[in-house]
């Protein structure tokens, strides 16, 4: 187990994060008394100042939100084959050799949280929009759909972007209008990706059997859209299922033990939430 014992989330806004909270119920749970784990607000010009400041021989690694999720790609030393493919890092890990390697902890958090409910394996799936989060989303898809991926946009230059995402994870992948975007619950898994309210106007439109919903939204909970599946019987998973698998993910690149406390983070989740 590493001897360093600070760790914290960077970005802008970052006063809403429940990381601290997960991370610190971690430390907890693992008997890890001399660990902190803090929330700093850093944009993309504060961020290379910020790290350069940190003394690294206490500091075990960072998270990181938006906007920093490619803005540390240059201060680093080396790059996960995972982050590479969706180009963001959300983990910043400081090694006992003194290097600054970056991981994406997000898609496999996805595909964790996807597991967790028995989502395996599916012949086909749709993501609704197609930001940052849309992108780690088709490389987990690419390791849970045997089949076609539909992707719903708003514009043809974000229809271009994930088509060439989806030509290097190996996926089929179309893409169609984002007015079309109550088709995606005819799939057997479509993952939401968009901001709050974003998808209400779907609801009309949903199938009497939609698929599985997992919607990476936590705040407000439920959205619309899950609301209207949960009520016809699907299977639904909300950005707190997220949060959890990668913090995860996280607790263990930074601690170095094998495997975190998945039930005190959740548990920690779920209140921090409740008293949001």
């Amino acid at each position: 187990m590493t001897s360093k014992h600070r760790a914290a989330v960077l970005g802008s806004p970052i006063a809403h994060s429940l990381s601290p909270a997960l991370h610190r119920a971690a430390f907890r749970a693992l008997g890890l008394e001399r660990w902190s784990y803090d929330r700093f607000e850093v944009d993309e010009a504060g961020l290379p100042g910020f790290v350069a400041g940190l003394d690294e021989a206490e500091w075990a690694g960072l998270s990181l939100t938006m906007p920093l999720k490619r803005a540390v790609v240059p201060l680093l030393d080396e790059v996960s084959d995972t982050a590479v493919s969706v180009d963001a890092v959300n983990t910043l890990v400081f090694t006992a050799d003194g290097r600054r390697t970056g991981h994406n902890t997000d898609v496999p958090g996805l595909v964790n949280a996807l597991h967790e409910r028995g989502i395996k394996s599916v012949p086909a799936a749709a993501v609704l929009g197609a930001g940052a989060t849309a992108s780690s989303a088709l490389a987990a898809l690419a390791q849970v759909c045997t089949g076609e991926v539909t992707v719903y946009v708003r514009s043809p230059e974000r229809a271009r972007e994930m088509a060439a995402l989806g030509e290097r994870l190996g996926l089929v992948l179309r893409t169609a209008d984002w007015e079309l975007g109550a088709r995606a619950l005819e799939c057997p898994l479509t993952v939401s990706t968009t901001p709050a309210g974003a998808t209400d106007v779907f609801t009309a439109g949903l199938p009497p059997a939609p698929g599985a919903l997992f919607d990476v939204l936590y705040h407000p909970w439920p959205t619309e859209l899950v609301r209207a599946c949960a009520d016809r019987g699907a299977t639904v998973l909300g950005g707190l299922d997220l949060l959890v698998h990668q913090a995860v993910l996280q607790c263990e690149l930074f601690t170095g033990v094998a495997e975190g406390p998945l039930a005190a983070i959740r548990t920690a989740g779920e209140a921090a939430l409740a008293a949001a």
